[in-house]
This record gives structure tokens, C-alpha cells and sequence, in this order.
């Protein structure tokens, strides 16, 4: 029995860590939300292009759907007796659809059953729908020119796809320009995919005229599995294990590793000058600044941050933390950081001011 399609709003009581699909179908709160995950692609990764196809073919598939839920809703309404509109093959294809109410697009593996079936539908009802456009010698009768259906906005519709009105041109423009953006060789935001995905695609829109959203299943499915694969662990670690960037992280290394020599080098110069442990006592600055800033290196982590529910985003530039999962998931660890720092902070300090000085 299929599972039931998730809410698009998000999970609020998910006790784990989010999925790839739950964050591109924008089921998580910040540091895992779909924004975040942007950022690491573009900045982190340095592959952002592979996301905005996704995005891309996503929002054609919303199209695809608004366009042919409306133009079921206008046909059933306007021509009760089906024998009279047009093909009867599309006018049958398109009464069994059904309400397509899954709002988010999804790779072929998290799709239902229902999903699939009314996707493949769909994308038959588009076939046959361009392929009487192609041929108006076959199609008579009282159907929609293809791209000239103008229907209603659905206000009371739970898609995410645009509330305009939706033409076949748009379908077309929208097929065209995720093929010209992305998939010709030279391209503006070329994806590399494997040759025989890219040539398949490119024959099926160029030269068999297809625009329906099956043209690009293979594709996708492609480049979701390799960003799950190569970038999303990354994003993990980054958001839900820690709370800053490289860029940052770098920074916090320099800081820490001069403050630590800065704190040796002092520590020993109090010592050779016999300086009595009241005066040593300074050294808790230093040592306490390096010790942290090197821990915060090392987890990926700023546990005072973090506990304060803040996550940086782009250098210096932090957000709230509202996966609840994740908010005490970097709590915890959080606490370990600090107690660490803590403990080999107490141990430079106890060493350094104890031991006994002896003047030069």
C-alpha cells in the first residue's frame, strides 16, 4: 500500500535528521531549509547550477500540473459529454487523471503510486494534446487550440504552482529554456550528465516536440541522486553538526593558534622572570581565547552561538535556528565543546601558573 504524500508544510515533531526530498520539497525550518541549502551549493560547493536545474524542472512540472488540472476542471465543466470534445483518447486521459493535489515534484522513487500514475497520465494527455496540434487535420470538434486555453486562477488549490493562468506556450517556453540553460553542450549553466541522458533529452524536445515533464524524469533523478550523494552529507555535517563556515572557521584557526602561541610565549617569559601566580593568572586570557577558538575550529561548532540558537549563513551573518531536532542536537553538542574547552583550558592554566618560576 503507497505511503501518503507528506504535508508541504514542515515536520515540526521530526525526531532525526531531514532527507534531501524533505528539504527540496521545503518540509524544514532553518539551518536546513531550502535557502540554506542553496547557500551551501553556490558557496560550498561551488554547484549550484545542479540545484537550479532541479528547481527549474520542478517548476515545470508545477506547470505542467497547474495547466492540465485547470484544463480538466474547464472540460468537465463546459463539456459534460466527452465524445464531443476533441480526441476522445485525450478527453478520456484527461477525465481519469484525477485531482493532482501533491503539490511538491519529486524524484521517481519517492513518488506513490498514485503520484506516478497521475504523472504518467499527464504526461500522456501533453503527447496527445501537442500531437493533435501537430496534425489539426486529425482533431475536429469543439476542443481547446492547444496554447490559447485560458482558464480561471483556483484560489481554494494547494499546489505550489503559479496561481496565474497557464498556457501551452508557457509549457513549451519552460521545456526550451531548462534545455538551452543547462543541457546543449556550451550552454550558459551547462550540467555535465551522461551523454546518452543529455542526447535523450535533447531529441525528445527538438525534434519529437515533447514538452511533458516525463522528457525530464531520467535527468532528475539523475542530479538528485548526486547531490544526495556528493553535497547533501556535506550539508549536514555543516548545519545540523555544526554552526559555522569555512570561511569563518579559518579565521577562528588564525585567532586561536596566535592566541596560544601569544599565551606559551607569555606564560614562559612570567615563569623565567619569576613573576609570583598572581600575575601568571593573566594567562587565563589568552590561553582560554586560543583553547576556544581552536575547539570551535575543530567541531565546525561555536557552542555560545549555537546555545544562543544562532547559525551562520554567509560570513559574520547569523539566523535563528528552528528545526527543533537540530536546535538540540547543537545544544548537546554544544555542551560537550564547552566541556572540553573547558577541561584542557583548566589544565594550561593550572600547569603555567603553578609550576614554580626560576629567574634567568
Amino acid at each position: 500500500m503507497p505511503a501518503p504524500t507528506p504535508s508541504p508544510q514542515p515536520e515540526l515533531l521530526r525526531n532525526r535528521l531531514p532527507t534531501l526530498f524533505e528539504v527540496l520539497s521545503r518540509r524544514t525550518r532553518p539551518p536546513v531549509d531550502l535557502f540554506s541549502f542553496y547557500i551551501y551549493m553556490r558557496d560550498q560547493q561551488r554547484s549550484v547550477d545542479y540545484l537550479d536545474f532541479w528547481l527549474d524542472v520542478s517548476q515545470h512540472m508545477s506547470l505542467c500540473r497547474h495547466y492540465v488540472r485547470e484544463l480538466r476542471r474547464s472540460v468537465l465543466i463546459g463539456t459534460p459529454d466527452m465524445d464531443k470534445a476533441g480526441s476522445k483518447r485525450s478527453s478520456a486521459i484527461l477525465e481519469n487523471i484525477g485531482d493532482m493535489s501533491h503539490p511538491a515534484a519529486g524524484p521517481s522513487m519517492y513518488a506513490t503510486e498514485k503520484e506516478k500514475d497521475q504523472d504518467a497520465q499527464m504526461s500522456a494527455f501533453l503527447r496527445e494534446e501537442q500531437q493533435a496540434h501537430d496534425s489539426p487535420h486529425e482533431s475536429t470538434g469543439t476542443s481547446h487550440p492547444s496554447g490559447t486555453f485560458s482558464t480561471p486562477q483556483d484560489p481554494t488549490s494547494d499546489s505550489n504552482s503559479p496561481a496565474r493562468t497557464v498556457s501551452r506556450q508557457d509549457i513549451r517556453a519552460s521545456a526550451e529554456k531548462i534545455l538551452y540553460t543547462f543541457l546543449l553542450p556550451g550552454a550558459e549553466r551547462e550540467i555535465i550528465l551522461p551523454g546518452s541522458i543529455t542526447q535523450d533529452v535533447t531529441t525528445s524536445i527538438e525534434e519529437f516536440g515533447r514538452d511533458d515533464p516525463e522528457v525530464f524524469d531520467v535527468a532528475k533523478d539523475y542530479v538528485f541522486q548526486a547531490m544526495e550523494r556528493d553535497a547533501f552529507p556535506g550539508f549536514l555535517r555543516m548545519k545540523a553538526l555544526g554552526n559555522l563556515i569555512p570561511p569563518t572557521l579559518i579565521l577562528r584557526l588564525i585567532v586561536g593558534l596566535l592566541s596560544i602561541f601569544g599565551g606559551f610565549w607569555a606564560a614562559f617569559v612570567l615563569i623565567f622572570l619569576d613573576m609570583d601566580r598572581l600575575t601568571r593568572c593573566w594567562l587565563i586570557l589568552p590561553f582560554t581565547l586560543g583553547v576556544y577558538f581552536l575547539a570551535s575550529y575543530q567541531y565546525s561548532l561555536d557552542p555560545v552561538l549555537a546555545l544562543l540558537g544562532l547559525s551562520e549563513y554567509t560570513p559574520f551573518s547569523f539566523s535563528r535556528i528552528r528545526e527543533p531536532y537540530i536546535r538540540k542536537l547543537l545544544a548537546k553538542r554544544s555542551l560537550m565543546v564547552l566541556a572540553v574547552t573547558a577541561l584542557v583550558d583548566a589544565a594550561l592554566c593550572i600547569l603555567f601558573i603553578l609550576v614554580p618560576g626560576k629567574r634567568l
